[in-house]
């Protein structure tokens, strides 16, 4: 299969309208239902648990199953106190990073609906000091207009209101993906579109294949925790983002060496089961997939740790998207990578027959 055609105008078109939809860890239900109607007419039926992951099922009558997995979240902000003369403290939801904030716009969500906000900061003229401060969470603010608390709660705005950046889907030179939210709705799209390749391709695979949206994972893997135990998969294969680390101020000693526009990242890791990873590795050698490799010691830091942990064991890889600038509002990724993790991921599972492919004794 060529990856000249992998994307189509309308897989751009959702992608755009998906990634620029809030989807803040716990509060993904929008997004979901966005990527739900774009998944829909390529599996047969959906799963969704109390906390909002979604899953696609195609063939859920096997008795093997398979999960290729992303996930839906985006980190954000909570609101956590209210001054006298109306301005907001926050902190995290998810690894946001308060060295961005200064001067970001910002949507705070309300059951009044969007409230817009700056996160403010003193002028430079006023900084001008020995020792002039950073920003840290207990100095960044934000400014909605308003004069008082009382204004601030009129609008519908009070502790626990959760707060996005509204920073919007856009193309650089051509082959370059940008935007908030890349980490990880990247992956559902990815995902999702392996699921319409199958489709339009008319593949039947031997297994059931369960395409996982999952919630909650910017603060600890909760989603695929808890849909892991739903589903009992044999096998998982995760997605998810890496480090460009050709990205200035990255020590590549430390890190690794890899760059957006070289291929899919291939994990390296405890969780990752090494028979699993092979068969993926050998499908990209076989296919002429470029790839990379990636070691990530103890842990992935991704629901593939989350998955491979859980009912007992479960074979479970990662293959990662290079990116730049990740848990900022211009997080990168090359198309070319994006249409090449689609490709290994669907070549992969055309060669995934049953359970004893990853037997560790055999």
């Amino acid at each position: 299969m060529s990856t000249e055609s992998i994307l189509k105008d309308t897989s751009i078109a959702f992608l755009e309208s998906y990634l620029n939809n809030a989807s803040p860890t716990g509060y993904e239900s929008e997004g979901q239902k966005l990527w739900m109607n774009y998944l829909k007419p390529y599996v047969d039926t959906f799963i969704t648990d109390t906390y909002g992951t979604a899953v696609g099922v195609i063939n859920p009558d096997a008795p093997f199953k398979v999960v290729i997995e992303g996930h839906a979240d985006e980190i954000s902000w909570y609101v956590n106190y209210i001054t006298e003369d109306g301005l907001l403290y926050v902190i995290r939801n998810g690894g946001s990073d308060h060295q961005i904030a200064p001067s970001k716009r910002v949507h705070i969500h309300t059951k009044k609906g969007i409230v817009k906000g700056v996160f403010g900061w003193p002028a430079i003229h006023t900084r001008l000091r020995d020792k002039e401060e950073s920003p840290k969470i207990s100095n960044i603010f934000i400014d909605l207009g308003c004069e008082t608390k009382e204004q601030v709660e009129a609008m519908g705005v009070h502790v626990g209101c959760v707060i996005t950046y509204p920073d919007e889907f856009m193309i650089l030179n051509e082959n370059k993906f940008v935007c908030r939210a890349i980490d990880n709705r990247m992956g559902g799209f990815m995902i999702a579109e392996v699921a319409r390749l199958l489709h339009e391709n008319k593949k039947t695979l031997p297994f059931g294949l369960y395409i996982v949206n999952s919630v909650q994972e910017e603060i600890g893997l909760r989603g695929a925790e808890m849909i892991a135990q739903t589903i009992k998969p044999n096998v998982a294969i995760v997605t998810d983002v890496c480090h460009d680390t050709t990205t200035p101020m990255i020590d590549k000693k430390v890190e690794g060496d890899l760059k957006m526009g070289k291929g899919p990242v291939i994990a390296y890791a405890p969780a990752v089961q090494n028979k699993l990873r092979d068969l993926i590795v050998d499908t990209a050698e076989a296919n002429k997939i470029p790839f990379q490799r990636h070691a990530t010691s103890r842990a992935t830091g991704t629901d593939t740790d989350a998955f491979a942990y859980s009912n007992g064991g479960v074979a479970s890889a990662l293959i990662s998207l290079p990116l730049r600038y990740m848990h900022t509002t211009v997080e990168m990724v090359h198309r070319d990578d994006v249409e090449n993790v689609i490709h290994l991921i669907y070549e992969s599972l055309l060669k995934i027959e049953n359970n004893e492919t990853f037997s560790y004794f055999k």
